[in-house]
C-alpha cells in the first residue's frame, strides 16, 4: 500500500502544519472522518460520477457525530475535490504518526482476553512505558482467542505474553 501512503503524506503533512496549535482537536475530527470514509458504501457513493463534491461533503457533515469546524470542512472539501476520500484512513494514520513524533510518544494497542480496569491499565502503562522507553497512548481491544495474558503492539514492535503464544511456543518445541 505504498501508493496510498504516498498519496496521503502531503495531506497529512499539510494538515499537521495547519493544525499545529491544536493537533488533539484535529486528530479527533480526522479520526471521525476516516471512520466515515472507511465505509464501502460511502466510498462507492463518493466515486459515483453523478454525485457532486458538494453532495459528498453534505453526506460527511450529516453523518459526523460532532459539528465539523471550518478547518475540517475545508480539509474535507480539498480531499473530496481531489477524489481522495478512500485515502482518509491513511491520512489519519500518518497524521497520528506526525503528532506522536512531535510529542515523543507512540500509539500502543493492548490486546487482552479480558476487560482491563482503569487501575490495572495505569499500572500496565507504567510498565510498558519503561519497556518501550517512551510515553505510550494505550488503547485496549478485546481478543478472547488469546485465552489469557496480553499482546501489545507498538508500531512494528510486538510484546506477546498471551497464553496462546506460550502454547504455540510449546507446540514448536515439542514438535522439533
Amino acid at each position: 500500500m505504498a501508493e496510498l501512503a504516498t498519496i496521503a503524506r502531503p495531506y497529512a503533512e499539510a494538515l499537521f502544519q495547519a493544525a499545529k496549535a491544536d493537533t488533539a482537536t484535529a486528530a479527533g475530527w480526522l479520526d471521525e472522518l476516516a471512520a466515515i470514509a472507511a465505509n464501502e458504501q460511502l466510498r462507492q457513493y463518493a466515486d459515483n460520477p453523478k454525485v457532486t463534491a458538494q453532495q459528498v461533503l453534505e453526506l460527511f457533515v450529516g453523518v459526523a457525530k460532532q459539528s465539523l469546524p471550518d478547518m475540517a470542512r475545508n480539509f474535507l472539501q480539498a480531499v473530496i475535490d481531489n477524489g481522495r476520500v478512500a485515502v482518509l484512513p491513511e491520512i489519519a494514520s500518518q497524521f497520528h504518526a506526525l503528532k506522536n513524533a512531535q510529542a515523543g510518544t507512540a500509539d500502543a494497542v493492548v490486546y487482552s482476553a479480558f476487560e482491563i480496569d482503569s487501575a490495572a491499565l495505569a499500572d500496565l502503562a507504567q510498565v510498558l512505558e519503561k519497556r518501550f522507553a517512551r510515553p505510550l497512548n494505550l488503547s485496549v481491544q478485546l481478543q478472547p482467542d488469546l485465552i489469557g495474558g496480553i499482546r501489545v503492539v507498538v508500531g512494528d514492535e510486538v510484546l506477546d505474553t498471551s497464553v496462546k503464544a506460550r502454547l504455540e511456543q510449546m507446540k514448536v518445541a515439542l514438535s522439533a
